[in-house]
């Protein structure tokens, strides 16, 4: 019974490190890192191997096939857990304030955070929209800063993979 409960840790362990790779991997490969998102997916497919060699060596165990799933849903969670306190690469942040839009472009600026304002159109009349260029790392941040001044703004967030030039690279 003991050997029967170390297997099926081990190949929950196994996919909650291969899995959470795989999400990584696939994250650093949308921002072209190709030379980290192969070595990572080298590492990831050894531990997959080693993890499903097992599950299919021990078939009339059902337990390492739920302690497979239940990696892989864990695996999925924590990898993206990991990515997010990373923080890695870029979003733009396209934010409609109809009354402060002045406000949070100077609080932004104060922030060093660049701000391109572009006159637009709404159902109700005349908008003003604020584009910003942010590290993900700081998205929580400008966020706040933004919901502190105008709770009502509306905010959309997209990633973002910067070419060159523009007012982030200079403040780097």
């Amino acid at each position: 019974m003991i050997e029967t409960i170390l297997y099926a840790l081990m190949i929950m362990g196994l996919r909650i490190i291969d899995v959470s790779l795989g999400t990584i991997r696939v994250i650093i490969t949308v921002h072209g890192k190709k030379y980290k998102a192969g070595l990572i997916g080298f590492f990831e497919v050894t531990i997959w191997v080693i993890a499903i060699s097992t599950v299919m060596s021990h078939l009339n165990n059902v337990i390492n096939i739920f302690a497979y799933s239940g990696g892989f849903a864990l695996g999925t969670i924590i990898g993206i857990t990991i990515e997010q306190k990373l923080g890695s690469g870029f979003v733009w942040l396209n934010i409609i304030s109809l009354n402060y839009p002045d406000d949070i472009a100077n609080a932004l600026r104060e922030n060093k955070i660049g701000v391109t304002m572009l006159p637009g159109e709404g159902a109700s009349g005349g908008v003003t929209i604020l584009m910003v260029l942010i590290s993900r790392k700081r998205q929580k941040e400008v966020i706040s800063m933004i919901e502190k001044i105008d709770p009502n703004a509306f905010i959309s967030i997209q990633p973002s993979i910067p070419h060159k030039g523009g007012y982030i690279q200079m403040r780097k």
